[in-house]
């Protein structure tokens, strides 16, 4: 095992986040958890020993810059006593694919990894990350038998991030004073929360902006639609999206590893949530030390229920199309 510890660090120590997946997303993630100082121990797996290695050279030639944290490359073994696992290993959606696309291919993938991180490091959050990621979560809980609430998704996470923004650029107000979300699938049957959004504790629908009129019905089918369609604008142009996945990971990692009781849309699978369940998908959930736990509390508009129950379904036919 590689691994790097600079003077005045203290020893190697159980906990900390292990990233299967040494990929631009994998690597991010470590990059935001070093930055953040998240974790005093990060281990990053690859099957492809070599990169995984250059990867981890290349992040502690920072150290100095960063708060103090041993990182080193490791297997699947090297789980062992993790506090998360974070998973972004499988097929990269290549231009002009859909996430469902991937569905198969990494379904094999997670069919073998799984189990082995279940057995190396049976009391750790497993997070996954890898697209599809809803599908995948369901997957996941199948797999590794450590219950929904302690295998959950990175879910909308940051689509509701790229909701807010782009909300906050049209009326003109600094983005963390928008609050609302994106729920369901991580991908084209996403919906927005519109009945629940709103500004600085004023209903969005309400909210005056300086100097124009409130949110038009075109105004908000153009942001859903950016936010729906910009992950594929990225790939298309960049062949990834690499830097705000990993900064949206890491905000869910900090949930978890300082037991926040953050409210953020991760996927986890439902139990009668609003009449859906046993089905992977992201609602608001408080997210802390134990994992996730979806909000019963929610409240959804007629439009926006109906809207959730069709992306439900669009998510449970791909996972019951997977053959293993």
């Amino acid at each position: 095992m590689f691994e790097h510890a600079a003077t005045g660090l203290r020893p190697q120590t159980q906990g900390g986040v292990a990233i299967i997946g040494a990929g631009s997303v994998g690597t991010t993630i470590a990059y935001s958890v070093m930055l953040q100082g998240l974790s005093s121990q990060i281990t990053l797996i690859d099957v492809n020993r070599q990169k995984c290695e250059a990867e981890v050279k290349d992040l502690i030639h920072g150290l100095r810059f960063v708060p103090s944290v041993r990182v080193r490359a490791g297997q699947i073994e090297d789980c062992a006593g993790a506090d998360v696992v974070v998973v972004t290993a499988g097929a990269k959606q290549k231009p002009g694919q859909s996430r469902l696309d991937l569905t198969q291919t990494n379904a094999e993938i997670f069919s073998r990894l799984i189990p082995a991180i279940a057995d190396a490091a049976p009391d750790a959050i497993v997070l996954v990350v890898s697209n599809p990621v809803d599908v995948l979560t369901y997957v996941a809980g199948k797999l590794h038998g450590a219950g929904p609430q302690r295998v959950i998704g990175s879910g909308t996470v940051l689509d509701t991030s790229r909701f807010v923004t782009l909300i906050a650029e049209r009326i003109g107000v600094n983005v963390r004073n928008v609050h609302a979300h994106i729920v369901g699938e991580h991908g084209e049957s996403e919906l927005p929360l519109w009945s629940s959004a709103h500004v600085a504790n004023i209903p969005l629908a309400q909210f005056q902006p300086i100097g124009r009129g409130p949110l038009t019905y075109q105004e908000r089918h153009e942001i859903v639609e950016s936010v729906r369609s910009a992950a594929g604008e990225i790939i298309a142009a960049k062949g990834a999206t690499n830097w705000a996945i990993g900064l949206a990971t890491a905000r869910i990692l900090e949930a978890i590893l300082r037991n926040e009781n953050a409210i953020l849309t991760v996927s986890r699978c439902l139990d009668d949530f609003h009449g859906i369940s046993g089905v992977c998908l992201s609602v608001p959930c408080m997210v802390n030390r134990s994992g996730a736990v979806p909000l019963e509390s929610v409240s959804l508009s007629d439009l926006e229920l109906r809207e959730l129950m069709k992306s439900a379904d669009v998510v449970r036919s791909a996972a019951q199309s997977i053959v293993l």
